[in-house]
């Protein structure tokens, strides 16, 4: 009998040894990549994120498994027994982890003490501080797809409840501006609802989505949608989820005008509880408005010379137009690096990276790795450190270390990101508050 216990309790202690063994072993990578990611300076998170609670955290790993992005890069990981965001480029705002932790260990916030996120104010129902007028989506932070598609759906289910309590002469129940997930899913809800409601868009169906380049590879999860229900996608492409979305669009009958711009949002006059508002094409009045928007409203320009020449654009769509061209791309982020690389693997192109910084800390891993290959093997060339100056028809003029030379050039892509549409949220009369590092 004694034998016996002193069999079970050697493979117990094997078990045990093995079990912390690996423990730590992977605890000490934890650790590596999070100094790692510490000397690259790319400890700013881009969005949405987790900030964990070290006294109430239990280590029991439930938001690191519960992590989408863990499969593609580290994001959460156990150190010394309690998790932390070892790797916060990489998040993207899913906020899985925070629905999956057992002892509410983790707050969700945007923005960070060093770097503000400007954002409407708005109420848990979405209503800004202009009753009547609500934002979901992008423009609140929430640019990943699938909380979009919650979104649009719970402003459209807080809408309905507004009118309920109100009562308008207004033409429209609500008018929804922007296709983007969160448009396109307050649409359906509205039509679900049989709402009397209007679907506006600037640009084309997708939104933001629709600006991709060709082929980007657009990271989403299973979602449910008004009408046609549960939507699986996984790792998909711009052009299969906009094939989706139009086929949505489609199947349930959805009207959206395209190529409308919201210009102005006033008050219905003599009434308190309907709006005006004004677009490039009609004058509507609504009962309430869904600002479904991106928030990168208006290209950020460089306000140098030359930047209105017709060579000079601000988002890519097809890489291979620039075959056998000398390009230019401008700024540090993932649209810039995806741009360079992409531009580069088409033939004949000669293509350089300009950045006024020395480490490119908004850019994801991958995106960075592919620019480290790609410049490893002479297929692009970057310029840490320089600014772009002018631009001339034949050549540009750049800047670096106080140095000022000319590069040849046939196209400049200017990937500086957007501009906050604060006018057209001022004129409506929308408060803007800048979070650093505010709960969720």
């Amino acid at each position: 009998m004694y034998a016996h216990y002193m069999i079970y309790a050697s493979f117990m202690t094997l078990i045990w040894f093995t079990y912390f063994s690996l423990r730590i072993r992977k605890q000490n990578k934890n650790d590596k990549v999070k100094r790692q990611v510490i000397r690259d300076g790319l400890t700013e998170p881009a969005s949405l994120h987790p900030v964990i609670n070290p006294n109430r955290c239990i280590g029991c790993q439930a938001c690191i498994h519960a992590c989408p992005e863990q499969s593609h890069a580290p994001v959460l990981g156990l150190i010394r027994g309690k998790a932390e965001l070892i790797n916060p480029t990489e998040c993207i705002g899913h906020g899985a982890c925070y629905a999956s932790c057992p002892v509410d260990a983790i707050t969700l916030v945007f923005g960070t003490s060093k770097r503000g996120v400007d954002l409407p104010v708005v109420k848990p129902n979405f209503e800004t501080n202009v009753p009547g007028i609500y934002v979901a989506g992008e423009l609140g932070g929430m640019g990943l797809i699938r909380n979009a598609f919650k979104q649009g759906q719970e402003a459209i289910d807080a809408v309905e409840k507004n009118l309920s309590m109100t009562d308008s002469a207004a033409d429209l129940d609500v008018l929804i501006v922007g296709a983007g997930p969160a448009g396109f899913a307050a649409s359906l809800a509205a039509k679900q609802k049989n709402l009397n409601f209007v679907t506006v868009e600037q640009d084309s169906l997708g939104g933001t989505i629709f600006q991709y380049p060709r082929r980007k590879v657009v990271m989403t999860e299973p979602a449910d949608l008004p009408i046609v229900g549960r939507v699986h996608l996984k790792l998909t492409t711009k052009e299969a989820l906009l094939e989706l979305l139009e086929g949505i669009v489609e199947k349930a009958g959805l009207e959206i005008s395209y190529r409308e711009r919201v210009e102005a949002i006033k008050p219905s006059a003599g009434e308190k509880t309907s709006f005006i508002v004004k677009t490039s094409k009609n004058t509507y009045s609504a009962r309430t408005v869904l600002l479904a928007i991106g928030r990168r409203g208006t290209p950020r320009k460089l306000g140098i010379s030359g930047e209105d020449k017709s060579k000079t654009v601000y988002r890519l769509i097809d890489p291979e137009q620039y075959q056998g061209k000398h390009v230019l791309v401008v700024s540090g982020g993932d649209s810039a690096l995806e741009a360079a690389t992409s531009i580069a693997d088409q033939p004949g192109t000669q293509v350089t990276l300009s950045y006024r910084g020395d480490v490119f800390s908004r850019a994801k891993e991958k995106n960075r790795q592919k620019l480290e290959q790609a410049e490893t093997e002479g297929r692009l060339t970057v310029l840490r450190n320089s600014n772009l100056k002018s631009i001339k028809d034949h050549h540009v003029e750049i800047e670096s270390q106080g140095e000022r030379f000319e590069l040849p050039n046939d196209a400049v892509i200017i990937c500086a990101g957007g501009e906050l549409p604060t006018p057209f949220l001022q004129s409506v009369g929308i408060e803007l508050k800048t979070k650093y590092g505010t709960p969720l």
